[in-house]
């Protein structure tokens, strides 16, 4: 089962970089599940390779947990994580910044997913995020909507911020010609701020409309919070 899951990625790859907009025909069951979950973003820019490697948990964990006797579990795929809990059962994740905070999920919470995307990160991203971390159904679902809102997070037009086109970094990379950030100069407390505003508004849309149940966003040191109940902090 496992030994042909990259194999299987690997032969949908041209249409996995494809954005949604372009209609991707995906015949896997986790290119499947990455294109379903990519779809209500369209029109925004996103192809279904932002929801991969969240998908992949999502697989192996439904047949880690294909029996009786587990009560608890995950799996972390390079931090886009799926678990499973059962009655009683506590998931708990950190986030590491300088005002600290955390995820705590009990089995009643609906989430059984996180991830997180920033410019920092191994993948390239088209906003400046140092770090958003999501809460989400799966964490395939959270694996694009970090993505999303970590490129929310912006000061269009800074001449502070240095871009380049994502293919010129990776020439295989699904973001094409896209601008993808290589570095974030100074910002002031009120760019920060601004930035940290489009990431939050954004995140609070999707929130409303149900693919995420929570996040938490980083620049600067500053972090801010979007749940369902308008709390600052989430543990």
């Amino acid at each position: 089962m496992f030994q042909t899951v990259l194999i299987d990625l690997a032969g949908e790859l041209p249409d996995l970089r494809r954005p949604i907009t372009d209609g991707p025909v995906l015949t896997g069951a986790i290119a499947q599940a990455t294109s379903a979950l990519v779809r209500p973003y369209a029109p925004v820019f996103v192809t279904p390779m932002a929801a991969v490697a969240g998908a992949v948990a999502d697989y192996v964990l439904a047949a880690l947990v294909d029996g009786p006797g587990i009560a608890k579990a995950y799996v972390n795929n390079g931090g886009d994580v799926a678990f499973f809990l059962t009655t009683g059962a506590v998931f708990n994740a950190g986030i590491f910044a300088e005002q600290p905070g955390a995820f705590q999920v009990q089995y009643e919470n609906p989430a059984r997913g996180i991830a997180t995307s920033g410019w920092r990160g191994r993948s390239h991203s088209l906003g400046i995020a140092d770090a958003v971390t999501v809460l989400a159904e799966n964490a395939a679902a959270a694996d694009v909507a970090a993505t999303l809102i970590a490129n929310a997070v912006d000061v269009p037009g800074s001449p502070k911020i240095k871009r380049a086109p994502a293919v010129e970094l990776a020439p295989d990379s699904d973001l094409g010609e896209q601008l993808v950030t290589i570095d974030v100069g100074e910002l002031s407390e009120s760019e920060t701020a601004s930035a940290l505003d489009l990431g939050t508004a954004y995140a609070q849309r999707i929130l409303e409309r149900g693919l995420i149940y929570g996040a938490a966003l980083q620049l600067n040191g500053d972090v801010r919070f979007v749940t369902s109940e308008g709390s600052q902090q989430l543990l």
